[in-house]
């Protein structure tokens, strides 16, 4: 098969397509004719050796496809149904073993299916971590982003009252999900603190913008606050900063296909790329000057 590789740590530049053994599901794994692969920050930071040091790398957790291969014991699914979910080895790749996988919502192309996983098991882990439930009020920090409006939208489908802090230009849409809009800034605390006199039960950093003590404020106490972006502001300030050694949230995987058919929840994909236009689409993601998920077409 044919995968995103590169075998030396640098620039975009270093990016390959080479040609790879094709994988196989082990028990309880599906193989995937893979036909689009999101891109995330963290296929930047490990092309920079940021990350793992190991050399050659493949890159990709997140895939969407059509079951080709079934490894032992699988029964929910059945080849030539439509997956997506996180795989092993390269998902940028035409061809990718995934052990957590769930059907593609009927209304969802691959591309927007690929878009979903990496965001989605971040926010709802986030807000498991938070203790997020219904008559829960929650501030998101960085609500336009992928992760945040993921956040927003699932937290809202909690039964959560939720502000959202983004831009003017952004408002409507946090509105649209029935969240509360708030510009982001100076004078974000005193914005929030207009609308909740009491201030807030939760707030969820998403943005890493140093707004660590103010999102303390509102909550009332650093345990009252989790952060996926400010490593640094976390160990500072004793808030938690999230990750999935404690436990993923895969499990929302499988519950997405209800809120997208029901139109509780949608992520934009900002651009596609052919697979062959990986570096292309590092450069741009890297620039950051898109809105919306980067995705990869395969096939």
């Amino acid at each position: 098969m044919k995968a995103a590789q590169f075998s030396r740590f640098g620039g975009p530049e270093v990016l390959e397509i080479a040609d790879l053994p094709d994988p196989h599901p082990g028990p309880g794994e599906v193989r995937i004719a893979v036909r689009a692969a999101g891109v995330n920050a963290s296929d930047w930071k490990k092309r920079q050796g940021l990350m793992d040091q190991e050399l050659p790398q493949t890159m990709g957790h997140e895939v969407a496809g059509i079951v080709d291969e079934l490894g032992e014991g699988v029964t929910d699914v059945a080849v030539g149904d439509r997956v997506f979910g996180f795989c092993t080895g390269a998902a940028q790749a035409e061809l990718a073993v995934l052990p957590y996988y769930a059907p593609i919502p009927p209304s969802l192309g691959f591309a927007a299916a690929a878009a979903l996983p990496v965001a989605v098991e971040t926010a709802a882990r986030a807000l498991d971590q938070l203790g997020v439930q219904s008559g829960s009020t929650l501030l998101v920090n960085g609500a336009s982003g992928s992760i945040g409006r993921a956040a927003v939208q699932l937290a809202v489908a909690r039964g959560a009252r939720v502000i959202g802090t983004c831009s003017p230009g952004n408002h409507e849409v946090i509105r649209s999900f029935g969240a509360e809009p708030v510009a982001y800034g100076d004078g974000m605390a005193q914005r929030v603190g207009a609308l909740y006199p009491d201030g807030v039960d939760l707030a969820l950093d998403v943005a890493g913008s140093g707004v660590l003590p103010d999102l303390i404020g509102l909550a009332g106490d650093p345990r009252h606050v989790i952060t996926i972006a400010d490593f640094e502001g976390a160990r500072q300030y004793g808030v938690r900063f999230s990750t999935g050694d404690a436990g993923r949230a895969l499990y929302t995987l499988g519950q997405l296909g209800d809120l997208v058919e029901s139109g509780r929840f949608a992520l934009p994909v900002g651009q596609t790329f052919p697979l062959t236009e990986v570096a292309e689409a590092h450069r741009v993601g890297e620039a950051g000057q898109v809105r919306g998920k980067l995705v990869l077409l395969v096939g």
